[in-house]
C-alpha cells in the first residue's frame, strides 16, 4: 500500500519493487521462482543424503516460504530422499530473527534422521546452519551464497539474483525500455540458481553436478514441471 501511494504521488518516477506486487503504471514488480531454485538444491540434498531423510526450516509461516519448501521436497524426492521434515519457526515477523529457535528445530529434524537441512528463514537460518555443522550434518543456505559461512559444511545455497533484477531495471530505464508490470524470474531468466564455489566443491561430485545441471535444463525446457505452492496452496509431495 505504501509503495502504491508513493508511486501515485510521483507518477513520472519509475519504481522497482522486489518480492512483492503492486499494480501501478510506473511500478515494475519483480518476483522470483524460488520453487525452481529450491528444486535444484533439494535434488542435491536427496543425492547427497545417506539417510535419505532431509529437513527444511522455514521462517514465518507464509505461502512464499511454503513455496520454498515445496520445491525443495520435490527435488529431494527426485534425488532419492524418502522422508521430508518441514517446520516453520513462527507466525509473526519475529520468526525471521530467532537463530536459537531455528537451531532447536534443526536439531529435532537431525534427531529424526535428517542429515541435510535447508534453511529459508532469514537470520533464523544462521542458527539452522550452525546446528547442522555442530552435529556433523550438512546445511543449505538461501537467497545469497552462504557457502562461505561454514566452508565444506554447506552443501550449496539457493541463490536469488536480486542484483540481476535491479541491474536490469536500471539498464532498461537508461535505455528508455522500462516497462511496468510483474516479472517472474526463474532459472530461464537467470533469477534463481544453485551455488557452486571453492567452499562446497569438494562436497559435490561430478555425477551430482551433472544431475543438477540436467534438471536445470529440463526445468527451463519444461520437461520437469515444478509445482508452485502459491498457485493453489498445495504441495504434491509432503
Amino acid at each position: 500500500d505504501a509503495v502504491a501511494k508513493v508511486a501515485k504521488e510521483f507518477p513520472d518516477t519509475k519504481f522497482v519493487l522486489v518480492d512483492s506486487v503492486v499494480d501501478a503504471p510506473n511500478v515494475r514488480s519483480v518476483v522470483f521462482k524460488e520453487d525452481e531454485g529450491s528444486y535444484l538444491v533439494g535434488l542435491l540434498a536427496g543425492l547427497k543424503s545417506e539417510t535419505k531423510k532431509v529437513g527444511f526450516v522455514g521462517g514465518m509461516d507464509i505461502p512464499l516460504i511454503r513455496k520454498f519448501g515445496c520445491g525443495y521436497v520435490q527435488g529431494a524426492k527426485a534425488g532419492g530422499a524418502t522422508q521430508f521434515f518441514q517446520n516453520m519457526t513462527g507466525t509473526t515477523g519475529a520468526a525471521w530473527n530467532d537463530p536459537v529457535r531455528g537451531g532447536e528445530i534443526a536439531k529435532s529434524q537431525i534427531d529424526q534422521g535428517a542429515d541435510v537441512v535447508y534453511a529459508a528463514a532469514g537470520a533464523t537460518g544462521l542458527g539452522v546452519l550452525q546446528t547442522a555443522v555442530d552435529n556433523g550434518k550438512l546445511g543449505i543456505g538461501v537467497d545469497s551464497n552462504q557457502n562461505h559461512l561454514h566452508p565444506g559444511k554447506i552443501l550449496t545455497s539457493m541463490v536469488k539474483k536480486v542484483d540481476v533484477a535491479v541491474y536490469n531495471a536500471f539498464q532498461d530505464a537508461k535505455d528508455d525500455k522500462f516497462t511496468a508490470g510483474t516479472q517472474a524470474l526463474g532459472l530461464k531468466e537467470g533469477g534463481v540458481d544453485w551455488a557452486l564455489d571453492e567452499n562446497n566443491a569438494p562436497l559435490v561430485t561430478d555425477e551430482m553436478k551433472a544431475a543438477v545441471e540436467k534438471a536445470k535444463a529440463d526445468i527451463i525446457a519444461g520437461t520437469i514441471k515444478v509445482h508452485d505452492y502459491m498457485s493453489d496452496e498445495t504441495c504434491p509431495v509432503e
